[in-house]
């Protein structure tokens, strides 16, 4: 199913980006013949995935920031079925694009480089807006070489002295305050981000790299990185103190701005004025035909998105969360993989409890309870199920008993083990996690 070849004054052309929920396409201004790009989202992924919020969000924050070194947001656009954000078209490419020819840049172009970030930077965090998916393919170039800060489908507004929860951002690049489960600042957060790009920049490879997870995470956690031979003492220092594990003593935004690394050939960025009086009709508009609790037809199933962090966090193997508080271990967790859909997975939980004669109750689009059929004299009122999908044909199944027969909740996990791999050869949530490609974006819950 392809898209008009119009929306409003805008032509458009070919498309210049894809990801899990939208497309973008080039785009051409009828009235002024000026390129855009437009971001095309489909309005039942948005409902079907529990993404308005977040789509809501994006537009708004994309809406207060007005900076040479952000991507600006023009208008919204809404139809019947798709929503169109459109925004500047940066020509120049990702700067992923450019480290991967590249590798390594010398130290001017990499100073320059991460100079306009952090202008960018300081700027959002001066509105209260932090990034927290800053990394080489969310910063583009325009046709003068000049870097702007795109995709703010992360990002999120912090109130002075609250803390954020949701560990989000891509692992290469997230903080290890993020890991531990505990509260976090966003502005430290954006800085280590920010160390972390300038390093790749410079070495022309990540400090922290791992094909695993768990490995990854705990270089992340323990600081474990080296610098190359070639870096200057001017730049070890620097990167030392971003790079530093402690987000209260890392070093703040100003501070790096008045480093004299950083100082060297510094121009900063002619600011904008800001416009106090933005406006969002047009995002009223767009979201108008959706209701907060609406449901798309033919969808018997809602189900609930997992990350890499929650990912991790669900197996006992691989909880990091170990390395910082004492593990409760009444209740018992089995994580099985399922190649198949939401509610293929669903329909083998309930047959899988019909084999060891269990009943299940369905609490919500993911979470089942599981009950012993009636009159039976053993009990298991503490058995649930919860089905979390990674992908359109691959789910993770948490299963936790808590306080009940341990020998009928094993003869359950024993029976949708032999119907999940019976069909497909299906891994544990241990192999899936090292499988999972470290660079992709990860999309956490709100917070």
């Amino acid at each position: 199913m392809g898209y008009s070849s119009s929306i409003g004054k805008y032509q458009l052309n070919r498309t210049i980006g894809e990801g899990n929920f939208a497309k973008v396409k080039l785009a051409v201004n009828t009235e002024n013949g000026q390129f855009v790009a437009i971001k095309i989202i489909d309005k039942q992924t948005v409902i079907k995935n529990n993404l308005m919020y977040q789509v809501k969000r994006e537009i708004r924050t994309m809406k207060l920031l007005n900076h040479p070194n952000i991507v600006r947001i023009h208008e919204v656009i809404g139809t019947k079925t798709k929503i169109y954000m459109v925004m500047d078209y940066i020509s120049g490419g990702q700067l992923s694009d450019k480290t991967s020819y590249i590798k390594k840049l010398d130290e001017r172009e990499a100073r320059k480089h991460f100079q306009q970030l952090i202008d960018a930077v300081q700027y959002c965090h001066c509105r209260g807006v932090y990034h927290r998916d800053l990394k080489p393919e969310n910063l583009l170039f325009d046709r003068n070489g000049n870097l702007k800060v795109s995709d703010f489908g992360l990002s999120v507004l912090q109130k002075p002295g609250d803390l954020l929860s949701t560990a989000c951002g891509s692992p290469c690049y997230v903080a290890p305050e993020l890991l531990t489960k505990k509260g976090y600042d966003g502005a430290p957060a954006d800085v280590w981000s920010c160390g972390v790009i300038l390093f790749e920049l410079l070495a022309g490879y990540l400090p922290f790299d791992d094909r695993s997870l768990v490995n990854l995470y705990l270089k992340i956690l323990r600081t474990e990185y080296a610098f190359p031979e070639w870096f200057t003492e001017s730049q070890k220092k620097l990167l030392s103190r971003i790079l530093d594990p402690n987000p209260l003593t890392r070093i703040t935004l100003p501070e790096i701005i008045v480093d004299p690394w950083f100082q060297t050939d510094y121009e900063p960025a002619v600011r904008i004025e800001f416009d106090e009086n933005i406006n969002l009709d047009d995002v009223h508009v767009a979201f108008g035909s959706i209701k907060e609790n609406e449901v798309p037809i033919k969808t018997s199933y809602t189900p609930s998105f997992i990350n890499a962090f929650q990912l991790i966090a669900m197996s006992q193997d691989l909880d990091l969360s170990g390395l910082f508080e004492v593990q409760n271990n009444e209740k018992q967790k089995t994580t099985l993989g399922s190649k198949h859909t939401v509610h293929e997975t669903i329909e083998k939980i309930e047959a899988a409890a019909r084999d060891v004669s269990l009943s299940v109750e369905r609490k919500s689009n993911s979470k089942l309870k599981i009950h012993p059929e009636l009159k039976m004299s053993r009990s298991c009122s503490n058995l649930s199920a919860e089905v979390i999908e990674v992908a359109p044909t691959h789910c993770v199944i948490e299963i936790s008993n808590s306080d009940g027969e341990l020998e009928l909740y094993r003869e359950f996990c024993k029976s949708l083990s032999s119907m999940l791999t019976e069909e497909s050869g299906v891994s544990t949530a241990n192999q899936e996690a090292t499988e999972v490609n470290v660079n992709r974006k990860i999309i956490g819950s709100e917070d």
